[in-house]
């Protein structure tokens, strides 16, 4: 190779090398989770980014917001696009976070003088900043020049300066790392509304099953998205299929992070999934209580258990129990409100009538008017409702059993810590019940419980399991006389 060749081969170099080091943004190569969750701004205005701990979340909101800011965007881009100049806000939990994390994933290191212009906002973007008083290197504003001939500004701000700083002014375009307050991200949304904006959150759920969580888990509205990723979105084995580059976590690095944290954050850490630390009533690991398939066998008694509702649902859920291997298979589940016992029960008839329902102690309460319960509405329909309502198995010299709650829960947690009990895994709803079912000063929180509630009836109901028979529960029951076979004695 000639010397001319040679330094041109070694200007090359240097150019490449600069440009990776000042035109970061240039060379970003989303994860498939990464480039789902920027899709959904095409359509989305309020959008979540939840994902477990060091796979890339804040550099995903970082990427973002310069593209906005600067109008580039590679050529697989599909969200949402600025044509012109905008007015962005980025905050964090406190002024040294935002400035740790929002600030330095934008504009490089804080500390390196040298490092400006190493973030995702190209460096020849930057048209200028202005520092934030009482916080050493950390920056009130910067002008980022947008493709259209304009300068677009980014705010940084911070969640422990209080809601009224988030008054004021209409913005397009708001990055919030990690989650704030539920009044603070209304007052972000609100900011962006005259203007058709959005907002987007980037934050492991270190909070547990908050509001704002739980709004996105259960109950996205239209122009909301949730976008959930885990290590294994990360790991080096998804990295290495989508483009032959290492990925953030290889599993030497997953083992040692896991092994620094307790049981019950590991889900969380892991998964990017809400727990409610020590309050968990179910401290199990997901994959631990899941399954996919099981052949539910003809000699397999099977049960199900009720939870009355209006406002909120009436849930019902199936199980079976294994009695050779002594596990318990929650196999169904339904779940529906406002609607009449005659609309339940059509659903209820869609499957086998033979299986007895358990069902909570108000379902023999009648009305002021002395109308029938609602047991017996059901039954009136043709619901296999058993004879009286629940109650746990009697203690060895008891007739009747008591309606603990807590009893129970502990005895499914056993038999969950044992593998003896698991749920199917497309029963969608009532795994996000179970994963933010928790405690609060030590008692148990009843909202959103409808169907764990109807699990544990149905659960600590397996004495009462019938086998597949042709024919049916509902006929006459004589209270005076036993009926052995159908668990009545």
């Amino acid at each position: 190779m000639e010397r001319r060749q040679i330094e041109q081969a070694i200007e090359n170099t240097k150019e490449l090398i600069k440009r990776q080091k000042y035109s970061k943004l240039e060379f970003y190569d989303p994860y498939p989770f990464q480039k789902e969750f920027h899709d959904t701004g095409f359509q989305s205005n309020q959008r979540l980014l939840m994902c477990a701990n060091r796979i890339g979340k804040s550099y995903s909101g970082a990427a973002e917001m310069a593209m906005h800011l600067t109008g580039i965007y590679p050529n697989w881009w599909e969200g949402r696009r600025y044509n012109r100049a905008i007015t962005a806000w980025v905050g964090g939990v406190s002024n040294e976070s935002t400035r740790d994390i929002c600030q330095a994933e934008l504009l490089g290191s804080p500390e390196d003088p040298e490092a400006f212009g190493t973030g995702a906002i190209p460096r020849d973007c930057i048209v200028s900043t202005e520092r934030k008083p009482g916080v050493p290197n950390a920056k009130a504003l910067a002008v980022v020049k947008h493709i259209s001939g304009e300068n677009s500004t980014v705010q940084f701000k911070s969640y422990e300066s209080g809601v009224e700083k988030w008054m004021g002014r209409s913005v397009d375009c708001i990055w919030l790392d990690e989650e704030p307050e539920r009044i603070l991200y209304s007052q972000a949304v609100t900011r962006t509304l005259d203007r058709k904006g959005m907002v987007y959150l980037t934050f492991t759920p270190e909070q547990g099953m908050t509001e704002t969580v739980s709004a996105f888990m259960n109950d996205l509205k239209r122009g909301q998205s949730l976008t959930n990723a885990t290590w294994d979105d990360a790991s080096e084995d998804v990295r290495t299929i989508v483009n032959n580059k290492p990925g953030h976590l290889d599993k030497d690095t997953m083992t040692q992070i896991l092994a620094a944290y307790s049981p019950h954050e590991r889900e969380m850490r892991k998964y990017g999934k809400p727990t409610i630390g020590s309050g968990l009533v179910f401290p199990i690991p997901e994959e631990k209580i899941i399954y996919d398939n099981v052949q539910i066998q003809e000699h397999w008694p099977r049960i199900a258990g009720i939870d009355f509702g209006w406002d909120h649902d009436t849930a019902v859920v199936w199980g079976a129990l294994d009695p050779d291997e002594e596990i318990f298979y929650v196999y169904d589940s339904y779940n529906a409100n406002k609607r009449s016992p005659a609309e339940h029960s059509k659903e209820i008839l869609r499957r086998p009538s033979f299986i007895p329902i358990a069902y909570p102690h108000d379902g023999n309460r009648r009305d002021s008017m002395g109308n029938p319960g609602l047991a017996d509405q059901y039954r009136d329909h043709g619901c296999n409702f058993l004879l009286d309502h629940f109650s746990n198995p009697p203690a060895l010299g008891q007739k009747k059993g008591s309606n603990s709650v807590e009893e129970g829960i502990q005895q499914m947690v056993v038999w969950m810590e044992e593998g003896r009990f698991k749920i199917k895994s497309d029963l969608h709803h009532l795994l996000q019940e179970y994963r933010q079912y928790h405690r609060k000063d030590g008692k148990i929180v009843p909202v959103r419980d409808d169907s764990v509630s109807a699990m544990r009836y149905c659960f600590m109901s397996r004495r009462w399991g019938v086998a597949g028979l042709d024919t049916t529960w509902n006929f006459n029951f004589d209270k005076d006389i036993s009926y052995p076979q159908y668990g009545i004695i």
